[in-house]
């Protein structure tokens, strides 16, 4: 278990976190998520030791870390730019923790050869330089060199930030498949949604300093607490008023709130329920992506309403098309 509390973080008169109070479960994938410069890194630093709190305390399990020195945290990180030893080979890179500990060369080689299988750096590999690697690789190679220390905690940096968006997705799969191997307590640090909500056991978004809420990707994603929050994950309409008072919504939603509905949230297919609201608009525009279509529509009365179709192989809607849109009233969300 890993406890910040009341933990405040200053450069100067700029506060970087303002008063963080937040568990992590042991063996849990947790996400620090939010845009840049909102805390996260600065709250990641602070857990392995680079930056030291202004004030409040971190504590592993029972055990107050926030004066310990790094190498005594029990922490290994990989940092966004992998921060691999361009002059040693891969095998180096990876035993060099094990050899500034004073391991000995037989451990150093057991333990490097058996953390590289794990990873699926195979044993040619080890022999060349990083630099000779693909970015998918030398990721591998990061994280080997931190496991192989056996740490109680993994801290990444935005590891696949560098990568392309294939070989990001393909990576993401195989950190959640390793985390899971190794079942140890990962602290990962991105701006990217797709990759908190696809990796993560629980969410932490960050929003200038402060925590705006903590919970599962299905709660932060369907029940985002706070409107920054709504706005951030995912794509998302603000329901224009005329939208609500020319229709069934005005019954669900307060008078004074600012109504939002998910895109995927809007239908064009009937949906059953006391709370479906039918809707008539105009299709002003498409955009094909294969696997679905995105549609902004006109609603009948102002205002308007993005959507998204999967594609079925049917007769798809154009431009120009009347429809008849369908929303469940408790999908809105208000603030």
């Amino acid at each position: 278990m890993i406890t910040f509390r009341d933990i405040q973080i200053k450069f100067g008169q700029f506060h970087a976190i303002k008063n963080l109070n937040l568990d992590i479960k042991e063996g849990e994938f947790f996400t620090f998520l939010g845009p840049s410069g909102c805390g996260k890194t600065t709250i990641l630093r602070s857990l392995v030791g680079f930056i030291q709190p202004t004030s409040g305390q971190i504590m592993l399990g029972d055990r107050d870390i926030t004066n310990v020195p790094i190498e005594k945290r029990d922490i290994s990180m990989v940092f966004q730019s992998y921060a691999l030893f361009p002059t040693m080979n891969v095998y180096e890179n990876i035993a060099f923790g094990m050899r500034v500990k004073k391991a000995s060369k037989e451990e150093v080689d057991r333990e490097v050869r058996d953390i590289a299988r794990k990873v699926d750096l195979k044993e040619e590999q080890l022999v060349k330089k990083v630099s000779e690697l693909s970015g998918g690789q030398q990721q591998r190679v990061a994280i080997a060199r931190a496991l192989v220390l056996k740490p109680s905690i993994l801290a990444l940096d935005e590891p696949l930030s560098n990568l392309d968006a294939k070989l990001r997705v393909q990576l993401r799969n195989e950190l959640k498949n390793l985390q899971k191997k190794f079942g140890i307590t990962t602290i990962y640090v991105t701006h990217d949604q797709e990759e908190a909500l696809t990796l993560s056991d629980r969410i932490a978004v960050f929003n200038q300093g402060i925590v705006e809420q903590v919970g599962t990707p299905h709660e932060v994603y369907n029940q985002s607490k706070t409107e920054f929050v709504c706005n951030f994950i995912g794509d998302i309409n603000q329901i224009d008023p005329r939208i609500i008072q020319n229709s069934g919504l005005k019954e669900w939603v307060t008078p004074g709130k600012i109504a939002y509905i998910r895109n995927e949230k809007v239908s064009l297919l009937p949906l059953p329920g006391k709370d479906a609201v039918q809707l008539k608009g105009t299709i002003m525009d498409q955009e094909f992506y294969g696997l679905y279509s995105k549609y902004v529509i006109e609603v009948a009365g102002g205002g308007l309403l993005k959507t998204i179709e999967k594609e079925t192989g049917l007769a798809r809607h154009q431009v120009g098309d009347e429809i008849t849109m369908y929303v469940h009233a408790g999908d809105i969300l208000q603030y």
